[in-house]
């Protein structure tokens, strides 16, 4: 745990020139080199600069201090940039090492970011000073001390609570999270004209439209893992994004949700592609709605099934298919066996582990299966390599 003494250390000259003469070594020998002073200090902070390079490059070039924890728990710059925010004034909830914060520094004249640890806040306070920031004011207060009492309006209220008990638990509900904006959201909507929330991806989209509207529900993917669920409030209308880093951004209707699957019988002799809805259609339900103008598919979680192959930039990956034919474990064994194989699985309770055995392959790259149930039937997809 990072004291406020440890903060001053990491300030100072000495300490400055030991990480910056260390940033390209063994954090693990940079703590046992007795020629550095405090070295494990220096250390650590050698472990999460290099750490921070990719998800945190700015604080990385300005050799910032970044305590551990908070390094953990914040968003990327990337992810952070990304938010669509912006206006005149915002109140920060959970500045927490203030990525956020930063990202919005760019977007408005004036933004007060609330951290009530206190050793965070003056981390903080120091890395923005060193990457030039001067619109942030940090305050060391808790969300519902500050929310109580200020006298302040603000265009945008932001808040990523935790999502940590006390014994580390992870927390999903709005009202477990700390602080518990649900209670403190009548107060929120007197003090600012909008209110965006950062919630767990596990968090029920479905539950985001009935707590917040009118809102914008946005559901973010990176590499085909879930990393957000973000809530606007003060929107016209519902209106469900998805938002895949790197490739596009698609809007939907919270009836989109509604769209019923295919229903003509499954020929597996007559499609050309197979398309793999991204995880954020699947979180949002609308992976039918996305896909079924350019492609057969039987359920939110499953795959689409098409005959030409998609001329638009879609949320799916799309694959060609050299066969489709009912799952046999016997004649896969015949033509797979002592192969490395990728499996890909969807809509069905077969485990990878269980049908490698039962197919008798390794894990490679060979060759390419998918397995899914459509229609009641387990069926296995072979990919052209």
């Amino acid at each position: 745990m990072m004291t406020l003494s440890d903060v001053e250390l990491l300030r100072s000259a000495e300490l400055r020139q030991a990480i910056e003469d260390n940033i390209e070594c063994d954090p693990t020998a940079v703590a046992l080199d007795r020629r550095i002073p405090h070295a494990r200090l220096v250390a650590t902070q050698v472990k999460y600069l290099q750490r921070a390079r990719r998800k945190l490059p700015r604080l990385y070039e300005a050799r910032c201090i970044i305590p551990p924890l908070a390094f953990e728990q914040s968003s990327s710059e990337d992810s952070a940039q990304r938010k669509g925010i912006a206006g005149d004034s915002l109140l920060d909830l959970t500045c927490g090492l203030g990525i956020d914060t930063m990202a919005f520094a760019t977007r408005f004249r004036r933004v007060v970011a609330l951290e009530r640890d206190a050793v965070l806040a003056e981390v903080v306070r120091y890395n923005m000073s060193l990457l030039g920031i001067e619109n942030v004011e940090v305050i060391n207060t808790s969300a519902e001390e500050y929310v109580a009492s200020t006298t302040d309006h603000f265009d945008w209220v932001f808040a990523d609570p935790d999502r940590r008990s006390a014994e580390g638990r992870k927390m999903v509900c709005l009202e477990d999270c700390s602080p518990n904006v649900a209670a403190l959201m009548p107060r929120l909507k007197h003090i600012a004209r909008r209110i965006g929330l950062k919630l767990s991806p596990l968090f029920d989209v479905v539950e985001a439209f009935r707590l917040c509207s009118p809102a914008e529900v946005e559901v973010v993917s990176t590499a085909g893992e879930c990393k957000e669920l973000n809530i606007y409030t003060g929107a016209q209308d519902d209106l469900l994004r998805i938002a895949i880093t790197g490739i596009g951004e698609w809007c939907f209707t919270p009836e989109d949700m509604l769209i019923e699957p295919s229903t003509e019988a499954f020929d597996a002799t007559a499609w050309r592609y197979m398309l793999v809805p991204d995880v954020a259609l699947q979180k949002a339900r609308v992976a039918i709605s996305a896909l079924r103008p350019h492609a057969s598919i039987w359920s939110n979680n499953g795959y689409a099934f098409a005959t030409e192959l998609p001329t638009e930039q879609l949320p799916a990956r799309i694959f060609e298919i050299e066969s489709i034919e009912p799952y046999r474990p016997k004649e896969l064994k015949r033509s797979l066996k002592g192969l490395g194989v990728e499996i890909m699985k969807r809509d069905t309770q077969l485990s990878v582990d269980a049908v490698r055995r039962a197919i008798g392959t390794k894990a490679g790259s060979d060759k390419l299966i998918a397995i899914t149930t459509i229609a009641g039937g387990t069926w296995v997809i072979k990919i052209k390599m």
